[in-house]
Order: C-alpha cells, then sequence, then structure tokens
C-alpha cells in the first residue's frame, strides 16, 4: 500500500488538472497559432507559465486504484500487476485468463 500522502497529492492534481483544463487549452492555442502576434504570444506565454504546475497533466502519476502503487500499472484495467494477477487468479476479471493455465 502506498503512503496516503502520496495518493492524496495526486488526487489534488487529478483536481487542478480538470479545473485549469480549459484556461491552459486555450492558451495553447493561442501559442499554437501562426497567426498569434508576439505580443499576444509572449502574453500568452506568462500566463501560461503563472498557472500552477500541478494543473499540467504531465505531473499526474498513474496510480493503482486498489493499492495506490505507481510503478506496473495497467491502464487497460487501472490497477498494477499483482492487483490484477490476485484479481484474475481468483476469477474476479470474467474474461482473462492467465497465459499459462
Amino acid at each position: 500500500m502506498a503512503k496516503k500522502s502520496s495518493i492524496a497529492r495526486n488526487v489534488k492534481r487529478m483536481r487542478f488538472v480538470e479545473k485549469f483544463a480549459g484556461a491552459r487549452a486555450e492558451l495553447k492555442r493561442t501559442l499554437a497559432d501562426p497567426k498569434t502576434s508576439d505580443e499576444e504570444f509572449f502574453a500568452a506565454q506568462r500566463k501560461l507559465s503563472r498557472l500552477p504546475r500541478n494543473s499540467s497533466p504531465v505531473r499526474v502519476r498513474n496510480r493503482c486504484s486498489i493499492t495506490g502503487r505507481p510503478r506496473a500499472f495497467h491502464r487497460r484495467f487501472g490497477v498494477s500487476r499483482l492487483v490484477l494477477r490476485e484479481l484474475v487468479a481468483s476469477g474476479a476479471m470474467p474474461g482473462v485468463v492467465k497465459s499459462s493455465w
């Protein structure tokens, strides 16, 4: 089980990403537009840098939904390899079969 503070910090980052997604997308669109003037470009760049760092989606870590483990995460199932193995062995995931059986 991961530290509760690490899990809480990641949840906080997810909330920040959702909160600032619209503003961040608008600023990114301005920066990517080739018709943007230099003044508008630098103003958008300044506004983007003033946003909280944790509002960037890159800072969110994929974690197991059950244990909070940050490594060996399977996106398809949302759990780590250890939990996935337990769930498959117990038959809790229908349609998934261990390959060596």
